[in-house]
Parts: structure tokens; C-alpha cells; sequence
């Protein structure tokens, strides 16, 4: 850095730099003071989650939506760890709802996440619509994850304002459809299979 920028980052002791929300502000440009962005020590990191779980009748079979739980799980003892915010948006039969709203991710998640059925079809849009207003109104980094076997209608169009997309594809069937590959690509969204979460 230059002596400016060292001297700037110096006379702020009081916080630390919070590298994520810098270089997304500064993007393609030279890093510059206007760019740099703080968090008060014990703020935890500047991301959201915000999960989109697959809840439809497709998922029950093969085990889908138990893996679909185990990532979820998983995913939410990260975030525990890692003291970031998590909300979880539940889409299937009984339409798209809440499961978590976000806020900080909590310790223990088991008996929530355990009882969790599917029924009915794959509402994605509504998910999608619930979705849109959480992501506009954080002023954290957004990581959207959907956990899906990719069994919609439509590849729906891509929520506005997200910074990060994972795609979990849990299509476990014998005939593929591909269309979480699919989604990634019109969203431009990482698409990630079942092993590839198992080995992370």
C-alpha cells in the first residue's frame, strides 16, 4: 500500500478491514481509499446466507432431501463457526416459506432440520420472490445457495442483487434432466454435485 493508504489503515485501530466487502467495491478498478470497508472486531464476517431448499414430492426419492438436509445441516454448523448470518426459505407443496429468518446462524439445528417432509411440486418462483427483499434489504455480502433436483418447469430468471450463487445438484435419478446445470449457466452460478459438498 501506498504510504496513504498505510497511514489511513493505521489511524483506524479500532476496526479491521474487512477484505470481502472491499474488493467487491472495488471490482476491476485500483484499490483506493473510497473502496475500503471496516467491521468492528467480534462482528463476525459481512455474509449472508440465504438457502433455497428443494421440499417437493421429486425430492423424496432416492434420498434426495435427506442429502438436501445433510448439506443444509452442514452449511449451518459452518456458519455457526464462522459467525455469519443464515435464513432458509422452504419451497415445495406447501408453497415457499420462511424455515429461518435471516439473522445469525445458531448452534444447534438438528431439531428443526430433521422433521423436514416434501409433497406437491417445485415452486421455485415463489422461493425466488421471497428471497428477492431479504437480499435488498442486507447490507451483507450474499451467498445464495439452492439445494434442488433441478425437477422445474422453467429455469426462472436470476434474483437481482445476489454477490454469489451455489447450485447443489441432488438429481440422484437414473434419467438426468440437467437442469441445475442448466440454471447455473442462465444465472451464472457455480453448480456443484453431492460429492463434490461430501469432500468439502
Amino acid at each position: 500500500l501506498s504510504p496513504v493508504l498505510k497511514g489511513r489503515s493505521q489511524a483506524i485501530n479500532h476496526q479491521r478491514m474487512d477484505w470481502v466487502r472491499t474488493l467487491a467495491c472495488k471490482g476491476a478498478q485500483a484499490l483506493a481509499t473510497e473502496h475500503f470497508r471496516y467491521r468492528k472486531h467480534g462482528a463476525g464476517s459481512a455474509v449472508v446466507h440465504l438457502v433455497l431448499l428443494d421440499m417437493s414430492a421429486s425430492m423424496l426419492r432416492a434420498g434426495k432431501l435427506a442429502s438436501a438436509k445433510g448439506c443444509l445441516l452442514a452449511l449451518m454448523q459452518q456458519a455457526y463457526r464462522d459467525r455469519e448470518h443464515v435464513g432458509v426459505i422452504s419451497f415445495g407443496g406447501q408453497g415457499a416459506y420462511w424455515l429461518a429468518r435471516p439473522g445469525k446462524a445458531q448452534a444447534f439445528n438438528d431439531s428443526w432440520i430433521a422433521p423436514l417432509g416434501g409433497s406437491g411440486g417445485t415452486p421455485l418462483e415463489s422461493g425466488l420472490q421471497l428471497l428477492a427483499p431479504a437480499i435488498q434489504k442486507t447490507d451483507r455480502l450474499t451467498h445464495v445457495w439452492l439445494l434442488t433436483d433441478g425437477r422445474f418447469a422453467q429455469l426462472p430468471e436470476k434474483p437481482q442483487g445476489m454477490d454469489r450463487c451455489t447450485i447443489v445438484d441432488l438429481e440422484l435419478d437414473g434419467l438426468r434432466l440437467q437442469r441445475c446445470q442448466a440454471l447455473a449457466e442462465h444465472w451464472q452460478a457455480q453448480c456443484i454435485s453431492l460429492d463434490e459438498v461430501s469432500d468439502a
